[in-house]
């Protein structure tokens, strides 16, 4: 049973009462269509969905693309009661993951009008159980997925420094231990980023940093080491985040997960 399984038995459990009250075995066809402009992210996890229980699926639009209020973007075909058992977990997926990708799309264009090099990063701050699939949509949106968990990069932050209880420290032990893996460290002043620099680690994250202190430590960091990524993070915003996509070479924000607002689907059975 893979997680699509799983999502489909917490909705259905011992089966659609309401559905199973009134169809047999009526075939149908449906259409989801977009409520409002979004940028389309979760086809691909919808049309697993309707499959699942036994539909046909044809994707009327790409993800990845920015489509209108009312379009249509999915048609399926099958029995009624299947498309109805299918319909609202097929709806999440699209609702969030549009979301995801709609708001990393809105600011990622905002921050390349201050600097067209500049990329847009998700968190680890995710639905637990659903962080594949909101990476997903970050990168529709045209960002980047950042960590998957705490596997794949080094990612020394606050709580590490305080109980480590330096920099330098907690870089050398990393280093002495991790050979295939990024390393970035979290600083929130210039004599732990000039530190961090001169240890050349891979990635220096200027964390919760106004951006005219933000941008003064980002070009020191760079006459140390032109090569370290600087990143900048924390409490970044939609309304925000052009201020500080002057410098850095990538922002995360865990605002395109955590508090994203989903887009509006909604699937209408054509009628006989």
């Amino acid at each position: 049973m893979d997680y699509i399984d799983q999502f489909l038995k917490e909705d259905l459990g011992e089966g659609d009462i309401t559905s199973n009250a009134l169809f047999t075995d009526e075939e149908g066809k449906g259409y989801v269509y977009l409520k409002e402009s979004a940028v389309l992210a979760g086809l691909a996890e919808a049309k697993q969905v309707f499959e699942r229980v036994g539909c046909e699926v044809k994707l009327l639009e790409r993800e990845g693309s920015k489509a209108r209020k009312g379009a249509r973007v999915l048609e399926v075909s099958g029995p009624i009661r299947s498309i109805l058992e299918a319909e609202r977990l097929a709806l999440n997926f699209l609702a969030r993951m549009s979301g995801i990708a709609t708001q990393t799309r809105q600011m990622l264009k905002k921050c390349k009008r201050v600097n067209p090099k500049i990329t847009v990063a998700g968190t680890r701050k995710t639905t637990p159980g659903f962080r594949k699939w909101e990476k997903r949509a970050i990168v529709l949106g045209g960002g980047e997925p950042h960590r998957m968990g705490l596997w794949d990069a080094v990612l020394i932050k606050d709580n590490h420094l305080a109980a480590i209880g330096s920099v330098e420290e907690a870089i050398k032990r990393v280093k002495a231990k991790v050979r295939d893996r990024p390393i970035e460290i979290e600083v929130t002043d210039l004599k732990d980023a000039e530190m961090a620099a001169k240890l050349r680690v891979d990635a220096i994250m200027l964390d919760n940093l106004p951006p005219s202190k933000g941008k003064k430590i980002a070009e020191t960091i760079r006459k140390i080491d032109p090569e370290i990524l600087i990143e900048v993070s924390g409490g970044i915003n939609p309304g925000n985040i052009a201020g500080y996509a002057s410098y850095p070479d990538r922002i995360s924000c865990g605002c395109l997960t955590h508090s994203v607002k989903s887009m509006d689907f909604s699937l209408e059975i054509a009628k006989n």
